[in-house]
């Protein structure tokens, strides 16, 4: 009985250990499989062959649960006011099971480590997540779903992410926010349906399914507790804008060009400077309006000159006379008379001005 138990024994782990096999995926049996083992026992009684003895047992599969979340390989540029901010996830599920994974992002603390070696400095909005509906791997407003948790992750299987937030206007260049988005396993509810938060099962296995958390430590949770977090980050990239307004007296009806003096009758050229700093993003849709003090009139014969440069701190005599990007309105009622110019975009490091000329009155 004893050898007859032995062998019966190393029978039935062989059976089942062929059987795992056969069965098994990358992330191991699915959970909740039954895994039925069936030994027979042969024998005879006086030289005849008797009815075989057999026995089975079951066993069900329990859930292991393993994921990861990770953040994009780089910082996203944004710009101060941008509405649609967007940094993205990969979620891959390597658990044996069908799972739904809660979603949930913060703002890092003022002064905290961001994902890529920045420090915090501003809040964003309110997040937003959407999953990649067509795989392209990029965020398409409109085409990529809205949601509030990744439904039915098959093992094996990832999805992409989109973190979605927005920009304040008062965030300024090289300003860098940092968020944590945390995914957490929840039991696959169907199609459609949000599952249950799982819990970790620590008692002695049961005959259903039983729950073993096997996830590492993410970017703000702890090992086995059913979560995972990664960092993700907004890095301004904008124009360090400064503007000037000079103004050199040309003329005046009593010393001419030698030594004028600002009193009426006299040209007095303005010319505002545009000056972005190093570092900063080439502007866009430059333009500058500009209106005007009600002592002074518009002197139409000089015109308005674009595009010149600044040298030291002063203008240069240079700029270009177009009438297309560039306008003056005589006052209007309440409305002043305005001076306005739309300007080619200044790179890091460079300066662009407008010139025009009025008379004091």
């Amino acid at each position: 009985m004893k050898h007859a138990s032995k062998l019966l024994g190393v029978v039935s782990i062989a059976a089942l250990s062929t059987l795992g096999a056969n069965s098994a995926h990358a992330t191991g049996t699915v959970a909740g499989t039954t895994i039925l083992n069936t030994v027979a026992v042969n024998y005879s009684v006086g030289g005849i062959a008797q009815t075989a003895a057999s026995a089975s047992n079951t066993v069900t599969v329990d859930r292991k649960v393993i994921f990861t979340l990770t953040g994009a390989a780089t910082t996203t540029n944004v710009s101060p006011g941008q509405a649609v901010a967007v940094t993205t996830y990969q979620l891959t599920n390597a658990s044996n099971d069908t799972l739904d994974f809660a979603l949930s992002a913060v703002n890092q603390a003022s002064g905290a480590t961001t994902a890529h070696g920045g420090i915090d400095a501003y809040s964003t909005g309110a997040i937003t997540y959407y999953v990649d509906t067509n795989g392209n791997g990029v965020y398409d407003a409109g085409t990529d779903q809205a949601i509030t948790w990744v439904d039915e992750l098959a093992p094996d299987a990832s999805k992409t992410v989109f973190a979605v937030t927005s920009i304040p206007l008062s965030a300024v260049n090289t300003q860098v926010a940092g968020i944590v988005l945390t995914a957490t396993a929840e039991a696959g509810g169907g199609t459609g349906t949000q599952g249950a938060v799982l819990t970790n099962s620590t008692g002695a296995n049961t005959a259903g399914i039983d729950t073993v958390f096997a996830d590492a430590a993410g970017a703000t949770d702890s090992a086995a507790d059913g979560k995972y977090s990664a960092k993700g980050d907004y890095t301004i990239y904008a124009p360090v804008l400064t503007v000037q307004k000079l103004s050199t007296i040309i003329s005046d009806p009593i010393n001419n060009t030698t030594n004028p003096k600002a009193i009426p009758g006299a040209v007095v050229e303005y010319c505002i400077v545009v000056q972005n700093a190093t570092g900063g993003a080439p502007t866009t849709n430059l333009s500058i309006s500009d209106p005007l003090p009600t002592q002074v009139t518009y002197l139409s014969s000089f015109g308005i000159l674009l595009n010149g440069t600044y040298s030291g701190s002063s203008c240069n005599a240079d700029g270009t006379a177009n009438v297309a990007n560039s306008s003056y309105t005589a006052p209007a009622g309440a409305n002043p008379a305005n001076v306005s110019g739309t300007l080619s975009n200044v790179a890091a490091n460079s300066a662009t001005t407008m010139r025009f000329r009025v008379t004091i009155n």
